[in-house]
């Protein structure tokens, strides 16, 4: 599965900053009559990447995408599909951020504090492909977000829909997604089982190495191209200044991993500094 980033900016949900522990995955549908995640996604105006995103996605020709302030809603994704008809997803809040899309619960408690979240894009209910691609999509993602943060998702209360919060005294009333997948067979407990699958390796796929090690290429390229925190400013500048990192051996990229032989050319610089 394609995964974009595609952060959004300009929403009011972005703009709090405010940070979760993520506790679960909470999914979501869209609940309208529109596969397509330009309805949703649109990058900003100075995303580096906006002319290969608008590329992908299609440009929002209505202006009601979500990437726009005033809304009372933020996802940490989409999945649908892209402007040439394959099944993707965007993400679009970084995953620990505290999104806006469970609302209130009765219990006085809201996933929007515990749970990850993306929306899949309905189209009309009736088109089984596209459920099926989607739904294997949302099985790829959940995998990915239970992997990066340890947790289980047949544990209680941990890979959930809306309705199912809901029932929870953890989300607003919503029926979603057992308004959708029961359509085509598929219930929250099937998800959650072929999650479990696809963690294990024994999914309706599973994972060869080969698609492992592009997937960890991937998430290194990504981690690369992110800017280091301004926190660490004046440690980059002593140790650039001092000729601790000088980029030569790629020891530079602040938001990745730094090789056995990467670390020790930094040592061997600070040991000759002291000298």
């Amino acid at each position: 599965m394609e995964t974009l980033k595609c952060l959004l900016t300009r929403s009011d949900c972005y703009k709090t900053g405010r940070t979760i522990a993520p506790k679960g995955v909470m999914l979501h549908d869209t609940g309208a009559d529109n596969p397509m995640l330009r309805r949703y996604v649109q990058p900003s105006e100075d995303d580096p990447d906006r002319a290969a995103l608008l590329e992908k996605l299609g440009v929002n020709q209505n202006g009601n995408d979500w990437n726009r302030p005033g809304l009372d809603v933020g996802v940490h994704a989409f999945i649908g599909k892209l402007a040439g008809g394959t099944v993707a997803a965007a993400q679009t809040l970084p995953w620990d951020h505290r999104g806006w899309h469970a609302g209130a619960g009765t219990s006085g408690r809201s996933a929007n504090d515990t749970h990850i979240s993306f929306e899949i894009c309905e189209d009309d209910l009736t088109d089984g492909d596209y459920f099926a691609r989607a739904y294997r999509a949302a099985v790829e993602l959940t995998a990915m977000l239970c992997g990066r943060y340890g947790l289980d998702p047949l544990a209680d209360g941990v890979v959930i829909s809306h309705s199912e919060g809901h029932r929870r005294g953890i989300a607003s009333n919503h029926g979603d997604v057992e308004d959708w997948f029961p359509r085509f067979g598929k219930s929250m407990d099937d998800f959650r089982a072929d999650v479990a699958g696809e963690l294990t390796g024994e999914g309706e796929d599973g994972m060869t190495q080969e698609q492992f090690d592009a997937m960890l290429e991937n998430w290194l390229a990504r981690q690369a191209k992110e800017a280091p925190a301004p926190w660490s400013a004046a440690g980059r500048a002593w140790a650039e200044g001092n000729g601790i990192l000088r980029g030569d051996g790629g020891d530079k990229r602040y938001k990745s991993f730094a090789t056995r032989e990467e670390v020790t050319a930094m040592l061997y610089r600070l040991n000759e500094l002291d000298k």
